[in-house]
């Protein structure tokens, strides 16, 4: 395919997920006081602030990255929330990119205006690979505020497991340079059907400069 991958035959932007044929996995990272009780009752407790945008990404090693293996202060804890596909989906179509970038705007006044109206937003990133080096394509960070972040608590959610005893036994297995047997414990991750028609509003044409950082 020779799409906005400017001219690989990879797409520079890719949804790389645990999904089946109704639901699809995303990661956050919390403080204990606020994933673990998601994780128990399979929802997120009033501490949990629907009125702050909440951040979900659909690579596990990329929320890895970011929370560096369940360590970092403030995330210690690395809820599984198993969605609604129709709900992730709906997000992505009215998701405005969290970055101005020529194509996807005619200009910046415009993207401030969908940036102000869009219940959810969206940034690319390099993916990263097992040990956190960065790979070539790009994966999502989907952003969900107002009318989006109340319908992932309210209606999208299907489960929530606690992931980080998994994350914290990658981490010691690639410490030892077990890479083989930390790679097995890594969720089923493949490139999620993305409706690159319905999100042509969110894929940047040209070079790597016109990416969000």
């Amino acid at each position: 395919m020779n799409d906005e991958s400017g001219g690989s035959t990879e797409p520079r932007y890719q949804v790389t997920a645990d999904w089946s044929e109704d639901a699809v996995t995303v990661y956050q990272a919390y403080r204990p006081e606020i994933g673990r009780p998601a994780a128990r009752d399979g929802r997120f407790p009033a501490a949990w602030k629907r009125d702050r945008m909440t951040w979900v990404k659909p690579s596990f090693l990329w929320m890895m990255y970011r929370c560096g293996w369940a360590t970092k202060e403030g995330q210690e804890t690395v809820p599984a929330v198993r969605i609604r596909r129709e709900g992730f989906e709906w997000a992505l179509r009215n998701a405005c990119l969290s970055h101005y970038a020529r194509g996807p705007h005619e200009d910046r006044a415009s993207w401030s205006r969908q940036l102000r109206r869009a219940p959810a937003r969206v940034q690319w990133d390099p993916e990263r690979d097992l040990r956190m080096r960065p790979l070539p394509h790009r994966s999502l960070q989907l952003g969900l505020a107002g009318e989006a972040a109340a319908r992932y608590a309210d209606e999208w959610i299907l489960g929530i497991e606690d992931v980080t005893p998994r994350a914290h036994r990658i981490k010691a297995l690639l410490t030892a340079g077990d890479v083989d047997a930390a790679r097995a414990l890594l969720p089923p991750e493949r490139e999620y059907p993305l409706d690159r028609e319905a999100c042509a509003h969110l894929l940047i044409r040209g070079g790597p400069g016109g990416a969000p950082r």
